[in-house]
């Protein structure tokens, strides 16, 4: 048997237990708190996303694609657990007693390259990739011949026989793909980051778990979707708080569940 190269790390995947009553109101609670404690990573995460919205936003329309904005928009909550995980590191040194500064937290993200999350990693970012593609291919399908300028100035065109349909496909498989990420990343992550376990091992660990607790969990996943587009409304500013806050508040989701995290 290979030793475990992070000897300070606990090896394989560990028991978990069902969610307990009002779990989402814990670790939001709790998520609050590890903020207010150590902001500064989260900050630094939240504008980061926020500069990036602002670029992407600057580019499709310099580009005269705002469609792929749409895309960008539904396809972000696939992609938000990756941008926050820091946070996850800073809350889980918070209930160590360890140091959280911003420094420590890049450090241990950079050493993070020898293990196993720069591989879920990519296989998100591919994932949200072929989302693009798939939703490209979508609005082609129904719209491709109607004439249309951008978003802003053709909007009634969703509101068309083929808008509408086209709408309805794309929220159907939209969801398909957000549960896919939702059920593979939203133990398969910190348990990544806390412990010694290959990268489909978390993956099918956090996916049993979802599936069995379906509902409770697809619960969470409602308030995370909710939250994130209620945050990119006000011009994104409101992912400057709202992303590490979920950010803190998906470690503590894991943590309660997880026998030897808390």
């Amino acid at each position: 048997m290979e030793a475990n190269p992070y000897p300070s790390l606990p090896a394989g995947v560990p028991p978990f237990d069902a969610p307990r009553p009002a779990f989402i109101r814990h670790a939001l609670s709790a998520g609050w708190s590890d903020f207010r404690t150590a902001p500064g990573f989260g900050l630094l995460t939240g504008i980061a996303s926020v500069i990036a919205g602002w670029v992407l936003i600057g580019l499709t329309i310099w580009a005269g694609h705002t469609f792929w904005l749409i895309l960008a928009v539904f396809g972000f909550p696939l992609v938000a657990p990756l941008c926050a995980l820091g946070t996850y590191e800073v809350s889980r040194r918070i209930g160590m007693g360890q140091p959280a500064g911003i420094g420590v937290i890049l450090a241990q993200l950079q050493e993070e390259r020898g293990r196993q999350l720069p591989w879920l990693s990519m296989l998100m970012v591919v994932a949200l990739l072929f989302w693009f593609f798939l939703g490209h291919m979508i609005f082609a399908l129904f719209l491709g011949l109607k004439p249309m300028v951008n978003v802003t100035t053709s909007f009634d065109v969703f509101l068309s026989i083929d808008g509408l349909m086209m709408m309805g496909l794309g929220t159907v498989v939209g969801g398909i793909f957000a549960f896919i990420f939702f059920a593979m990343c939203v133990f398969g992550l910190p348990l990544l980051l806390a412990r010694e376990v290959d990268y489909m091992t978390a993956i099918l660990a956090s996916w049993g778990h979802v599936q069995a607790h379906i509902v409770p969990m697809l619960s969470w996943a409602a308030v995370i979707v909710v939250l994130l587009f209620l945050a990119m409304l006000p011009g994104l500013l409101g992912l400057v708080v709202v992303l590490p806050w979920l950010g803190h508040a998906s470690w503590h989701i894991y943590a309660q569940m997880a026998a030897g995290a808390r």
